[in-house]
């Protein structure tokens, strides 16, 4: 299909550049126009667990991008898993709806998938050639991904931590909706009031599944927004482990507690990169023969010590020290550098496990009188009907009436939207 030297071929690897070069949230556009010429599509949906904050990527028809689910993807790349075939002709259910689909995987475990595919005239030339061209693609966007999520930008860090924090608030929304629903259907069907036996049983068992399937959606997206700090440390040994076999440095690791509270993923990609940036930092100094790393979590910090042996010469504006501080600074946290000479040079960081809560905007700018002020402040820290009614000492009823005044008056159309537009 294409020659190494032919203009096409060169006009390809341009548009491959220029999407692998793009910021995470602007790939997924990118990629999607680029596979345009060779096969039509209606959406494009990436999803990678390496991006905690937004692990998925979108783009194309809303009807689509708005409503895929992450137990949707899962269901599409076990699918790849346990029938493994061309990936042409599949369908699945997508945004609620079935649909014809195209679907690939990449080695970092990243699924790509095109809905409603229609090969071009250029990609129908030559199904098969198409086909894995887009594989490969797929593989080098996959492993950019990756890297780019290994280098933990600020831009990107702000972003991840915006979105976790977004997508924890929609699933307690969604999980307080669901089960409050649930909790008064199996009520009502297990009343002696209700004769129909055999009808009772079946509602009440597709309840009980519906209610652990919710749980499991929740719990999916627990596991993709936290990672346990041990296996967080784990990955950082391997990140450094070419620097201690094929280098001279010696590099001791002291291993945080095997039992700390599991890390949001923002914070273990910023830790694991600023490690990384740290060492290679220190290790640029002359007679430096040994780092020792440790990491330590206190419930509310991820705390990062990292130590040499050097001459004790490094200062804040030493080469790459600024981009670490970046880093810090885009999550909150605090970054010093001690040294004393003779002894060596220390590097402190202490990482917030949890995004500062922002100040609300002032109740004035929406005409809210106290208690409603009150009610909201609850809600945008997370607070459910139950939690705010005890807080304010009045009736889940009231809270609910409140709740319902504070989404018109501001202009939300739902609880976690008027969240967002407090803060």
């Amino acid at each position: 299909m294409y020659s190494p030297a032919s203009p096409r071929s060169i006009e390809l690897l341009d548009a491959l550049q220029s999407v692998v070069g793009s910021s995470l949230l602007d790939i997924a556009g990118g990629f999607s126009d680029l596979l345009e010429p060779f096969i039509g599509h209606s959406a494009l949906v990436i999803f990678t667990e390496d991006c905690t904050g937004r692990p998925q990527k979108k783009a194309g028809d809303p009807a689509i991008t708005d409503d895929v689910t992450l137990v949707e993807l899962d269901a599409v790349r076990r699918s790849l898993t346990s029938e493994p075939s061309d990936p042409w002709g599949r369908r699945a259910v997508l945004g609620g709806t079935d649909r014809p689909i195209t679907a690939w995987t990449a080695s970092t475990g990243a699924l790509l998938v095109l809905t409603d595919p229609e090969l071009t005239p250029a990609g129908a030339a030559d199904p098969e050639s198409t086909l894995a061209l887009i594989g490969r693609l797929w593989q080098l966007v996959a492993t950019s991904i990756r890297q780019q999520v290994a280098a933990a930008a600020p831009a990107y860090l702000l972003d991840s931590r915006a979105a976790s924090a977004e997508r924890a608030k929609l699933i307690a929304d969604l999980t307080d909706a669901h089960s409050t629903t649930l909790e008064s259907l199996l009520a009502v069907l297990r009343s002696r009031s209700v004769s129909a036996e055999a009808a009772r049983q079946t509602a009440t068992d597709l309840a009980a599944s519906a209610m652990v399937s919710l749980r499991a959606v929740s719990d999916r997206d627990r596991s993709l927004a936290e990672e346990p700090v041990a296996d967080a440390f784990a990955r950082l040994r391997d990140d450094l482990r070419p620097l201690v076999r094929f280098g001279d440095l010696d590099v001791q690791f002291i291993e945080p507690p095997a039992n700390g509270r599991a890390l949001p993923g923002e914070v273990a990609h910023a830790g694991r990169a600023i490690v990384r940036g740290a060492v290679l930092a220190l290790v640029e100094q002359a007679g430096v023969s040994r780092v020792r790393v440790q990491w330590d979590c206190d419930g509310a910090n991820l705390l990062i010590q990292i130590r040499d042996d050097g001459a004790g010469a490094l200062t804040a504006d030493s080469p790459g020290i600024g981009p670490l501080t970046a880093r810090v600074a885009a999550l909150g946290g605090t970054f010093e550098v001690r040294a004393t000479s003779g002894w060596g040079s220390e590097l402190t960081v202490s990482l917030p496990l949890d995004a500062p809560l922002t100040p609300l905007a002032p109740a004035t700018e929406w005409g809210l009188s106290p208690r409603e002020q009150g009610v909201l402040t609850l809600v945008a820290s997370g607070a459910r009907n139950k939690a705010i009614a005890a807080e304010l000492s009045i009736s889940e009823n009231t809270v609910k009436f409140h709740v319902a005044n504070l989404l018109r008056k501001v202009g939300a159309s739902t609880r976690a939207e008027l969240a967002s537009l407090a803060r």
